[in-house]
Parts: structure tokens; sequence; C-alpha cells
């Protein structure tokens, strides 16, 4: 059932994206607006506190509409799963953005590419040259990439699947809306939701890079992961982006620059006496790294569809 529901709602979201500014993300975006404003006080444990209030009131009711359309028949449960896996994935929010950069890049319409990754991720973007557009726009694509598809698919593939990939979704978004804000930087109520998410996300992350390093240059991404992982400030982001610029055999991030300049994190690289050979492997990037990370991901995804297929199968055979 996992994997047809999967199919299914990547199936659906192929042909009928769903926007990231529907009703229901909306709905989660005032609901941690309105638990910041009731429960912040200035302490950690007011966030902690908040923090599981709002992940329990998203995901018992899922995983109670599970039980009940389980009880029921299980093509209800099969149809709530491909609407939760659907609400959940991101897989076509961004790729818009990216498709219209790689257009521009390739035309040589170096303008109209600054603009369209100033709307995708908020960034000044007027200096920039075509090989920053370029590796920006890659490194926001494998982030999003991971957190908005990988990431939901191994919690849902856990027991109680529903649930839990809703849980990823919202503790991955309290970790950004709690801590990115520019008012609510350093503060200590979104401390526990950042701290949350790195350990839901850690065996996600270490999954997408070694199927990176599968679909991609092996030794390369192997090689960039335990070198250069640790370089960026942010682990998980490191290990993502070290490991997919190496599949590729493109260079990720500089030493002492913003390694994507995204606004979910800050995964600057801290060694700024580093020199080019301290950099990892790979060429600059360019525009056509943009076709090179579809490859990858696609590729990504692919394994990830045939290895869940193979264990669907094994368990009805079973």
């Amino acid at each position: 059932m996992s994997f047809l529901s999967i199919l299914f709602a990547l199936l659906f979201e192929q042909l009928k994206p769903l926007r990231a500014d529907n009703p229901m993300y909306d709905l989660i975006r005032s609901l941690a607006v309105r638990m910041e404003a009731w429960f912040n006080a200035g302490q950690q444990q007011n966030g902690r506190l908040a923090w599981f209030v709002m992940v329990l009131a998203l995901t018992i009711p899922t995983a109670l509409g599970y039980k009940l359309c389980a009880s029921v028949s299980p093509f209800l449960a099969l149809a709530w799963n491909v609407l939760i896996v659907y609400l959940t994935l991101g897989f076509r929010h961004y790729s818009h953005y990216f498709t219209a950069i790689q257009l521009a890049l390739n035309a040589g319409d170096d303008a109209t590419a600054r603009t369209l990754l100033s709307e995708w991720t908020g960034l000044a973007t007027v200096d920039m040259e075509s090989n920053e557009i370029s590796r920006i726009a890659v490194e926001r694509a494998l982030i999003s990439t991971h957190r908005n598809v990988f990431g939901v698919f191994f919690w849902f593939l856990m027991p109680v699947g529903p649930a839990l990939a809703v849980m990823y979704r919202v503790a991955e978004y309290l970790a950004r809306a709690w801590n990115v804000p520019e008012n609510m930087q350093n503060e200590a109520f979104g401390q526990f939701a950042a701290r949350a998410f790195y350990w839901i996300d850690w065996i996600p992350v270490r999954l997408t890079a070694i199927a990176f390093a599968i679909v991609g240059n092996f030794e390369d991404a192997v090689f960039a992961w335990r070198n250069f992982a640790q370089r960026w400030q942010d682990e998980s982001m490191g290990i993502i982006l070290s490991t997919g610029g190496g599949a590729m055999g493109v260079r990720l991030g500089a030493p002492g620059q913003t390694a994507a300049a995204i606004r979910e994190a800050d995964i600057s690289m801290p060694d700024a006496g580093s020199t080019e050979s301290d950099s990892p492997p790979g060429d600059e990037t360019t525009a056509r790294a943009l076709q090179s990370t579809v490859g990858l991901v696609w590729r990504a995804l692919l394994l990830w569809m045939l290895l869940l297929l193979l264990l669907s199968l094994a368990v009805w055979v079973g």
C-alpha cells in the first residue's frame, strides 16, 4: 500500500501541482504564528511546549483518520494515504522556478534568471553572475528535494506513516518559522524546534546522500561527504550539498562564503582561511549543472521507488 500511495500521490502532483499558498499550508502558517504568540515567554521550555502542542494537534487527527479509514475499507485507507502524501510532498513547489531559471540561463538572459532566483529565495541577486545564480539554484533544489520529497518518503514508510509524514513536514516548517525570521533569530523559543528537526532529519539526510552517491559519481560523492560536509555550519545541509555536488562533479559552496544563502538555514562554511585546494572537488557550477541536477534527482527518486517496490513485493509474497 505504501508504494501505491506514493506512486499515486506523485502522479497526482505531476498532473495537479499543489500551490505553495494553498489553504492547508496557510492554516499551518497561521497556527504557527498563533502558537508563538501564545507560548513565547522568552524561554526554551515555552518553545518545546508549543512544538509538542502543534505537532500533536496535527498528527493525532491524521493517525485517527487513517485508523478510521482502515476500519472501513482498505481502499479508503489507500485514498487517505494518497491524500496525506499529496499534501506533504512538495516536488512541484519549486520546479517551475528551477526550470524557468534553467531556460533563462541557457538563453543568456541573466537578468530574468536573477529575478526568478530572487522571487524563489528572497535573496538580493542584482550583482550575481550566471555561475553564482546556477550554484544557488542547484543548492536550493537539492535541499528542497530532500525536505519536500525524500524526507517525507522515509517517515511515511514508518508505522502510522501518514501521521509521521505530517510530523516531518510540520517539524521542518517550525524549525524555519521559529528561527529564520529576523525577529526570531537567536531567540530561545525556537531552539528546541531546530534541534528536534535535526534529530528527526538525521537518518533521512544520510539516506538521501547515499541515494545521490549511488546514482551519481560514487567515489567523488563519498570523498566530498567524508572530507567537506563538516565545513558547513549546518551539518545536515553540508552532507546534502557536498554529496550532491560530488555526485554531479560540481563544486557547491565556497570556504568562508555562504554555501547556498538559503533562508531556511545558515549553511555557511566557516573556514575563511581555506585555499582553493581545500574546496570540494568538482568543476565550477554553470548552467549545465542545472540539467545534471534534474537527472540526479530523478535517478534518486527512481531508486527510492524501486527499493520501495521490492520491499512491498517481499511483504506481499511473505
